[in-house]
């Protein structure tokens, strides 16, 4: 019996369908552009009846609202529907332009410094030994003569530039050549 009516309830419901669309044709046509005559009076469209009164009351209420009211409605909506606020790009302030006066900046001056041993006098060797054994902590003899003999070799690092070029001066004046970098 069931496969006996579901062919006329098929017709039913596509006549309901049918008369639906319809309907929904015809308030979307209602409220399609007006013509050329109306527009050049100056008068405004008249207002679309909603489908639902509730909707209209909705309406008549949200326009009456001042701005202040209308913002407070905006979080209470949000915080109660849970929406959350989605941060958009902004926009990067244009880059001040350049002055053609102005020098091109220049470099910052290196502060630390690394003081490295590339070479020496011959005859010297001893003296530098003894610097380099003065220099470096916990060095033995035989460590700092081995440490002067595998030259180049960096002696500190990370020293601010006064220290660097107290040992740099040093070293030059024992006969050693000493590059900061």
């Amino acid at each position: 019996m069931a496969s006996r009516l579901s062919p006329s309830l098929r017709a039913v419901a596509r006549s309901r369908l049918v008369s639906q669309r319809l309907s929904t044709c015809s308030r979307y046509l209602a409220t399609a552009a007006p013509d050329a005559s109306s527009s050049s009076t100056g008068t405004p469209p008249p207002p679309v009846a909603p489908s639902d009164p509730k909707l209209g009351k909705l309406v008549d209420d949200i326009s009456g609202l001042t701005l202040l009211q209308a913002a407070d409605l905006v979080t209470l909506l949000k915080t109660r529907l849970n929406i959350q606020e989605i941060a958009l790009p902004a926009a990067s302030a244009p880059a001040p332009a350049a002055a053609a006066d102005e020098a091109p900046e220049k470099p910052k001056e290196k502060t630390i410094f690394n003081v490295r041993l590339d070479s020496f006098d011959a005859t010297a060797k001893p003296k530098i030994i003894k610097e380099v054994k003065a220099l470096v902590p916990n060095l033995t003899l035989i460590e700092a003569k081995k440490f002067v003999e595998s030259l180049p070799k960096i002696l500190k690092e990370s020293l601010p530039k006064e220290d660097a070029e107290k040992i740099k001066k040093v070293f030059e004046a024992h006969g050693g050549v000493v590059v900061l970098e």
